[in-house]
């Protein structure tokens, strides 16, 4: 039987799904579909290439997440497998919403077929999520310090706040590694539990973290157009804001969260070519990516279905 808190976010998921495709259309109604697939062609080939890159250089550093947590836990299994696991958990959990779908059934018929416990397997599903959030951290710290003016774009706040809360995000990232460099005992806050691994593990984390989220906004990134392009620095941060939305907002696929927000904080790009990037980002980081997640799930359990009939039953007991 379903929580209620599971439903409830449920209907917090569709109802943000409702809003902000209907501030969206407000703002794209008048856009045709002729300006959106000119705006699309007008890519450059490179650029295609460029963002096609970029997508696997982030789902290359998801699979390094559930790589660190197995080194975390001692076990040894192969980057293939991990690779496969991890591809298809985070492709169906990032189209399907966190609310409905965390990815933690795949995990569980995969590595528990490597021979993990199901508590391992919870410690990996905690740990890859706690490597997201150090990452999203990190990232948003470095940029609320790099490009104070950038708040702006958001929300209306002086940009010494946005200093101020990049330092304070950083000082999270510093007292997190202290903790692991002196063996802090586990610090817990309520249902929040937080344990110190070892430095080295720490510290491919704070890589690997920040590495899937530069690449995932590279995406959008090449996608858009040369003229008033406002640079990497101020893509990374509206990205960071607007994924962040999405997944608070627990919308399948950050539906129409992440188009308004984008929207909104780049006024100085032309709509058309905004949604045109959004368009190239949903295909090569979501749909793609989920197509291909459907396919490794059917393989796998069509294996497992295939060895399971090919055993012999047991012999009847005299």
């Amino acid at each position: 039987m379903a929580k209620k808190s599971d439903i409830a976010w449920s209907f917090i998921g569709i109802a943000a799904v409702v809003v902000s495709c209907f501030l969206l259309y407000k703002q794209v109604h008048k856009i045709s579909l002729d300006e959106l697939t000119g705006s699309l062609r007008a890519i450059p080939f490179d650029n295609w290439l460029l963002a096609m890159g970029a997508t696997l250089g982030a789902y290359g550093a998801l699979a390094w997440y559930d790589r660190i947590a197995l080194a975390h836990l001692g076990k040894r299994v192969s980057w293939w497998f991990i690779a496969l696991c991890s591809f298809t958990t985070y492709a169906l959990a990032h189209n399907i919403g966190a609310s409905v779908f965390s990815g933690a059934l795949v995990r569980y018929r995969a590595y528990s077929s490597k021979g993990l416990t199901p508590q391992e397997i919870g410690i990996v599903i905690v740990f890859c999520a706690f490597t997201f959030a150090l990452g999203t951290v990190l990232a948003g710290g470095v940029v609320l310090i790099a490009e104070p003016h950038l708040i702006d774009r958001v929300t209306p706040l002086n940009p010494w706040l946005s200093v101020l809360a990049g330092s304070f995000l950083l000082l999270l990232v510093t007292l997190y590694v202290l903790g692991s460099w002196r063996h802090f005992k586990p610090w817990t806050w309520g249902k929040f539990h937080v344990e110190y691994p070892r430095l080295g593990i720490v510290a491919r984390q704070l890589l690997a973290g920040p590495l899937e989220l530069l690449c995932a906004a590279a995406i959008i990134y090449f996608s858009l157009p040369e003229a008033n392009h406002p640079g990497y620095m101020v893509v990374l941060g509206v990205f960071l804001a607007s994924f962040s939305l999405a997944l608070l907002s627990h919308a399948p696929g950050g539906l129409g969260v992440l188009e308004v927000t984008f929207i909104a904080a780049l006024p100085e790009i032309p709509t058309v070519d905004v949604l045109a990037a959004l368009i190239v980002f949903r295909c090569f980081y979501l749909l793609l990516p989920f197509a291909l997640s459907l396919f490794v799930v059917s393989t796998f359990e069509w294996r497992h279905w295939r060895e399971r009939t090919r055993q012999p039953s047991d012999p009847e007991q005299p």
